[in-house]
Protein backbone atom coordinates (compact mmCIF):
# COMPACT_ATOMS: atom_id res chain seq x y z
CA UNK A 1 0.00 0.00 0.00
CA UNK A 2 2.43 2.52 0.62
CA UNK A 3 3.89 1.97 -2.83
CA UNK A 4 0.49 2.49 -4.71
CA UNK A 5 -0.15 4.65 -7.81
CA UNK A 6 -3.23 6.87 -8.48
CA UNK A 7 -3.71 8.54 -11.44
CA UNK A 8 -5.27 11.61 -12.79
CA UNK A 9 -7.48 11.52 -15.40
CA UNK A 10 -6.05 11.88 -18.89
CA UNK A 11 -8.01 12.56 -22.82
CA UNK A 12 -6.83 12.09 -25.86
CA UNK A 13 -2.97 11.28 -26.12
CA UNK A 14 -0.03 12.86 -24.12
CA UNK A 15 2.14 14.88 -26.00
CA UNK A 16 5.61 13.52 -24.38
CA UNK A 17 7.71 16.45 -26.30
CA UNK A 18 6.28 18.84 -23.93
CA UNK A 19 8.71 20.31 -21.94
CA UNK A 20 8.25 20.56 -18.70
CA UNK A 21 10.19 22.90 -16.46
CA UNK A 22 10.76 21.37 -12.89
CA UNK A 23 12.59 23.95 -11.26
CA UNK A 24 11.31 25.71 -7.90
CA UNK A 25 12.12 28.46 -5.28
CA UNK A 26 11.65 27.96 -1.69
CA UNK A 27 11.94 31.66 -0.55
CA UNK A 28 15.76 31.95 -1.29
CA UNK A 29 16.67 28.60 -2.56
CA UNK A 30 16.20 27.34 -5.86
CA UNK A 31 15.97 23.59 -6.70
CA UNK A 32 16.36 21.68 -9.64
CA UNK A 33 13.01 19.74 -8.75
CA UNK A 34 10.32 19.64 -6.07
CA UNK A 35 10.71 16.71 -5.20
CA UNK A 36 13.28 15.71 -1.67
CA UNK A 37 13.85 12.81 0.84
CA UNK A 38 12.42 13.64 4.18
CA UNK A 39 13.97 13.98 7.42
CA UNK A 40 14.00 10.63 9.59
CA UNK A 41 13.91 8.33 6.10
CA UNK A 42 16.97 8.82 4.09
CA UNK A 43 19.54 8.99 6.80
CA UNK A 44 22.20 10.92 7.50
CA UNK A 45 24.21 10.42 4.52
CA UNK A 46 24.35 8.95 1.13
CA UNK A 47 22.76 5.98 2.77
CA UNK A 48 20.10 5.54 -0.52
CA UNK A 49 22.85 6.56 -3.37
CA UNK A 50 22.86 3.13 -4.28
CA UNK A 51 19.42 3.11 -5.38
CA UNK A 52 19.27 6.42 -6.55
CA UNK A 53 21.06 9.03 -7.94
CA UNK A 54 20.65 11.68 -4.89
CA UNK A 55 21.40 14.88 -7.23
CA UNK A 56 18.85 13.84 -9.50
CA UNK A 57 16.03 14.95 -6.66
CA UNK A 58 15.53 18.40 -5.33
CA UNK A 59 17.43 17.91 -1.87
CA UNK A 60 17.74 15.41 0.67
CA UNK A 61 17.32 16.14 4.33
CA UNK A 62 18.94 14.47 6.63
CA UNK A 63 17.76 12.94 9.55
CA UNK A 64 17.46 15.48 12.64
CA UNK A 65 20.37 16.15 14.82
CA UNK A 66 20.91 18.07 18.19
CA UNK A 67 24.34 19.38 19.31
CA UNK A 68 25.43 15.60 21.09
CA UNK A 69 25.28 12.38 20.41
CA UNK A 70 21.92 11.06 21.43
CA UNK A 71 20.84 7.27 22.35
CA UNK A 72 17.01 8.02 21.39
CA UNK A 73 14.22 5.30 22.75
CA UNK A 74 15.06 1.97 23.10
CA UNK A 75 13.45 -1.12 20.98
CA UNK A 76 10.82 -2.04 19.80
CA UNK A 77 10.51 1.61 18.20
CA UNK A 78 9.08 0.84 14.66
CA UNK A 79 5.72 -1.15 13.96
CA UNK A 80 3.29 -1.56 11.23
CA UNK A 81 -0.02 0.51 11.55
CA UNK A 82 -2.51 -0.08 8.78
CA UNK A 83 -1.25 1.09 5.53
CA UNK A 84 1.24 3.26 7.31
CA UNK A 85 3.61 2.87 10.00
CA UNK A 86 4.20 4.03 13.46
CA UNK A 87 7.76 5.15 15.16
CA UNK A 88 9.36 5.85 18.58
CA UNK A 89 13.13 6.25 17.33
CA UNK A 90 13.49 8.73 19.71
CA UNK A 91 15.25 11.55 17.42
CA UNK A 92 18.77 8.93 18.35
CA UNK A 93 21.57 10.91 16.23
CA UNK A 94 25.50 10.95 16.91
CA UNK A 95 25.28 14.53 16.95
CA UNK A 96 25.84 17.78 14.54
CA UNK A 97 29.74 17.51 14.86
CA UNK A 98 30.25 14.38 14.07
CA UNK A 99 27.54 14.34 11.17
CA UNK A 100 29.51 17.34 9.73
CA UNK A 101 32.67 15.31 9.74
CA UNK A 102 32.00 11.92 9.13
CA UNK A 103 28.66 11.60 7.02
CA UNK A 104 28.42 15.12 5.14
CA UNK A 105 31.21 14.41 2.96
CA UNK A 106 29.96 11.75 1.27
CA UNK A 107 26.55 13.35 0.79
CA UNK A 108 28.02 16.51 -0.74
CA UNK A 109 30.37 13.84 -3.14
CA UNK A 110 26.79 12.57 -4.54
CA UNK A 111 26.04 16.22 -5.40
CA UNK A 112 22.82 15.89 -3.85
CA UNK A 113 21.73 19.47 -2.32
CA UNK A 114 21.61 18.77 1.52
CA UNK A 115 18.75 20.43 4.05
CA UNK A 116 20.04 20.00 7.53
CA UNK A 117 17.51 18.87 10.26
CA UNK A 118 17.69 19.84 13.24
CA UNK A 119 15.82 19.30 17.23
CA UNK A 120 16.62 19.62 20.92
CA UNK A 121 14.55 19.32 24.05
CA UNK A 122 15.50 22.92 25.02
CA UNK A 123 15.76 26.40 23.49
CA UNK A 124 19.53 26.50 23.97
CA UNK A 125 19.98 22.89 22.58
CA UNK A 126 18.82 24.62 19.17
CA UNK A 127 20.82 27.18 19.27
CA UNK A 128 23.65 25.00 19.81
CA UNK A 129 23.13 22.79 16.99
CA UNK A 130 22.43 26.05 14.73
CA UNK A 131 25.89 27.39 16.31
CA UNK A 132 27.93 23.81 15.15
CA UNK A 133 25.92 24.32 11.27
CA UNK A 134 26.97 27.98 10.70
CA UNK A 135 29.91 27.76 8.06
CA UNK A 136 28.86 24.32 6.36
CA UNK A 137 29.72 24.09 2.47
CA UNK A 138 27.46 25.70 0.41
CA UNK A 139 25.81 22.35 -0.73
CA UNK A 140 24.04 22.16 2.82
CA UNK A 141 21.24 24.76 1.40
CA UNK A 142 18.63 25.16 4.34
CA UNK A 143 18.23 24.23 7.70
CA UNK A 144 14.52 22.17 8.75
CA UNK A 145 14.19 23.76 12.43
CA UNK A 146 12.07 20.24 13.60
CA UNK A 147 9.90 22.09 16.17
CA UNK A 148 7.62 18.62 16.36
CA UNK A 149 9.94 17.45 19.56
CA UNK A 150 8.88 17.35 22.74
CA UNK A 151 9.82 20.27 25.40
CA UNK A 152 11.47 18.47 27.66
CA UNK A 153 13.36 21.09 29.64
CA UNK A 154 10.25 23.63 30.06
CA UNK A 155 7.49 20.84 30.51
CA UNK A 156 5.08 22.10 28.05
CA UNK A 157 4.47 19.65 25.37
CA UNK A 158 5.51 19.75 21.78
CA UNK A 159 7.39 22.65 20.81
CA UNK A 160 5.29 23.30 17.56
CA UNK A 161 1.75 23.40 20.17
CA UNK A 162 2.95 26.52 21.55
CA UNK A 163 3.39 29.94 19.06
CA UNK A 164 5.71 31.85 21.36
CA UNK A 165 8.12 28.81 22.06
CA UNK A 166 8.51 28.39 18.14
CA UNK A 167 9.45 31.61 17.96
CA UNK A 168 11.54 31.62 20.26
CA UNK A 169 13.42 28.90 18.61
CA UNK A 170 13.29 30.66 15.29
CA UNK A 171 15.31 33.70 16.73
CA UNK A 172 18.09 31.58 18.25
CA UNK A 173 18.49 29.33 15.57
CA UNK A 174 19.41 32.34 13.53
CA UNK A 175 22.99 32.16 14.17
CA UNK A 176 23.23 29.41 11.69
CA UNK A 177 23.49 31.60 9.08
CA UNK A 178 21.21 29.95 6.72
CA UNK A 179 17.65 29.73 5.25
CA UNK A 180 15.37 27.83 8.16
CA UNK A 181 12.29 26.29 7.36
CA UNK A 182 10.52 25.74 10.55
CA UNK A 183 8.72 22.03 10.56
CA UNK A 184 5.28 22.19 12.28
CA UNK A 185 3.23 19.35 13.66
CA UNK A 186 -0.82 18.60 12.93
CA UNK A 187 -1.17 17.60 16.75
CA UNK A 188 -2.59 21.17 17.14
CA UNK A 189 -5.98 23.08 16.35
CA UNK A 190 -3.20 26.36 16.24
CA UNK A 191 -1.13 25.47 13.51
CA UNK A 192 -1.86 28.83 11.54
CA UNK A 193 -0.95 30.50 14.78
CA UNK A 194 2.16 29.05 15.29
CA UNK A 195 3.10 28.83 11.21
CA UNK A 196 2.48 33.12 11.93
CA UNK A 197 4.18 32.98 14.81
CA UNK A 198 7.42 31.77 12.87
CA UNK A 199 6.75 32.86 10.02
CA UNK A 200 7.10 36.50 12.04
CA UNK A 201 10.37 35.29 14.03
CA UNK A 202 12.14 34.49 11.01
CA UNK A 203 11.25 31.55 9.52
CA UNK A 204 12.07 31.62 5.35
CA UNK A 205 9.71 28.69 4.93
CA UNK A 206 7.21 25.86 6.72
CA UNK A 207 8.08 21.95 6.42
CA UNK A 208 3.96 21.25 7.01
CA UNK A 209 3.60 18.39 8.24
CA UNK A 210 5.09 15.92 10.63
CA UNK A 211 3.77 12.69 12.16
CA UNK A 212 0.06 12.23 13.51
CA UNK A 213 0.68 10.85 17.35
CA UNK A 214 -0.94 7.18 17.51
CA UNK A 215 -0.67 4.01 19.03
CA UNK A 216 -0.78 0.31 18.34
CA UNK A 217 -1.37 -2.77 20.65
CA UNK A 218 0.71 -5.75 20.21
CA UNK A 219 -2.22 -8.72 20.36
CA UNK A 220 0.12 -11.13 21.97
CA UNK A 221 0.94 -9.39 24.58
CA UNK A 222 -1.22 -6.93 25.44
CA UNK A 223 0.62 -3.67 25.72
CA UNK A 224 1.82 -0.88 23.09
CA UNK A 225 3.60 -2.36 20.61
CA UNK A 226 6.55 0.08 20.97
CA UNK A 227 8.21 0.73 24.21
CA UNK A 228 7.48 4.42 24.41
CA UNK A 229 4.11 3.29 24.77
CA UNK A 230 2.69 6.01 21.56
CA UNK A 231 4.41 7.25 18.77
CA UNK A 232 4.11 8.71 15.66
CA UNK A 233 2.04 7.95 12.34
CA UNK A 234 3.48 8.41 9.01
CA UNK A 235 2.34 7.17 5.46
CA UNK A 236 -0.67 7.19 3.45
CA UNK A 237 -3.22 7.25 5.83
CA UNK A 238 -1.99 11.13 7.01
CA UNK A 239 -1.93 12.30 3.69
CA UNK A 240 -5.34 14.42 4.15
CA UNK A 241 -4.05 15.43 7.25
CA UNK A 242 -1.53 17.66 5.85
CA UNK A 243 -3.57 18.28 2.60
CA UNK A 244 -5.71 20.13 4.95
CA UNK A 245 -2.90 22.15 6.59
CA UNK A 246 -0.96 22.79 4.13
CA UNK A 247 -4.45 24.59 2.39
CA UNK A 248 -5.53 26.33 5.98
CA UNK A 249 -1.71 27.64 6.50
CA UNK A 250 -1.44 28.76 2.80
CA UNK A 251 -5.41 30.65 3.00
CA UNK A 252 -3.88 32.28 5.99
CA UNK A 253 -0.16 33.35 4.69
CA UNK A 254 -0.79 34.02 1.09
CA UNK A 255 3.32 34.39 0.28
CA UNK A 256 5.15 32.04 2.97
CA UNK A 257 7.02 29.36 0.90
CA UNK A 258 5.45 26.02 2.12
CA UNK A 259 7.09 22.68 1.80
CA UNK A 260 4.44 19.26 1.43
CA UNK A 261 5.12 16.63 3.81
CA UNK A 262 2.33 13.33 4.62
CA UNK A 263 1.94 10.63 3.31
CA UNK A 264 3.14 11.14 -0.91
CA UNK A 265 3.45 7.76 -2.32
CA UNK A 266 2.56 8.85 -5.97
CA UNK A 267 2.75 11.91 -8.16
CA UNK A 268 -0.39 13.01 -7.97
CA UNK A 269 0.08 12.57 -3.92
CA UNK A 270 2.71 15.45 -4.76
CA UNK A 271 0.38 17.39 -7.30
CA UNK A 272 -2.08 17.41 -4.78
CA UNK A 273 0.29 18.80 -1.81
CA UNK A 274 0.95 21.58 -4.36
CA UNK A 275 -2.20 22.68 -5.58
CA UNK A 276 -3.09 23.25 -2.05
CA UNK A 277 -0.40 25.41 -1.56
CA UNK A 278 2.99 24.11 -1.27
CA UNK A 279 6.29 24.79 -3.61
CA UNK A 280 7.65 21.27 -2.88
CA UNK A 281 6.87 18.20 -1.22
CA UNK A 282 9.06 15.72 0.78
CA UNK A 283 8.94 11.69 0.15
CA UNK A 284 9.29 9.64 3.39
CA UNK A 285 7.94 6.44 4.60
CA UNK A 286 7.36 5.28 1.27
CA UNK A 287 10.88 5.12 0.98
CA UNK A 288 10.82 2.04 3.58
CA UNK A 289 8.82 -0.02 0.81
CA UNK A 290 10.30 1.38 -2.69
CA UNK A 291 13.99 2.83 -1.95
CA UNK A 292 13.26 4.52 -5.48
CA UNK A 293 9.89 6.21 -4.20
CA UNK A 294 11.22 10.05 -4.40
CA UNK A 295 12.13 9.51 -8.03
CA UNK A 296 8.84 7.67 -9.34
CA UNK A 297 7.21 10.65 -8.07
CA UNK A 298 8.86 12.94 -9.60
CA UNK A 299 8.57 10.84 -12.84
CA UNK A 300 5.08 10.97 -11.83
CA UNK A 301 4.71 14.65 -11.74
CA UNK A 302 6.37 15.06 -15.11
CA UNK A 303 3.93 12.23 -16.58
CA UNK A 304 0.84 14.24 -15.10
CA UNK A 305 2.00 17.42 -16.26
CA UNK A 306 2.54 16.37 -19.56
CA UNK A 307 -0.99 14.39 -19.90
CA UNK A 308 -2.38 17.97 -18.88
CA UNK A 309 -0.92 20.75 -20.32
CA UNK A 310 1.27 22.00 -17.79
CA UNK A 311 4.42 23.06 -18.86
CA UNK A 312 5.83 24.23 -15.23
CA UNK A 313 5.57 22.36 -11.86
CA UNK A 314 6.09 25.30 -9.61
CA UNK A 315 2.77 27.05 -11.65
CA UNK A 316 1.10 24.44 -9.60
CA UNK A 317 1.45 26.24 -6.47
CA UNK A 318 -1.88 27.34 -5.12
CA UNK A 319 -4.29 26.84 -8.04
CA UNK A 320 -6.85 25.42 -5.68
CA UNK A 321 -7.00 28.89 -3.63
CA UNK A 322 -6.36 30.44 -7.33
CA UNK A 323 -9.73 28.80 -8.54
CA UNK A 324 -11.97 29.35 -5.12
Amino acid sequence: MLGRRRRGRRSGAVDTSLAVDTTVRIGGVELANPVMLAAGTAGYGAELAEFVDLASLGAVVTKSLTAYEWPGNPAPRLSPAGVGMLNAVGLQGPGVEHWRTHELPELIDTGAKVVASIWGRGIDDYRRAAEQLAGVPDAVVAVEVNLSCPNLEGRRGIFAHDPELSAEVLRVTDICGLPRWAKLSPNTDRIVEVATAVRDAGADALVLVNTVLGMVIDPGTMRPALSAGGGGLSGPGIHPVAVRAVHDVRAALADVPIVGVGGVACGWDAIELMAVGAQAVQVGTATFADPRAAVRVLEEMVSWARAHEHGALGALTGVVHRSA
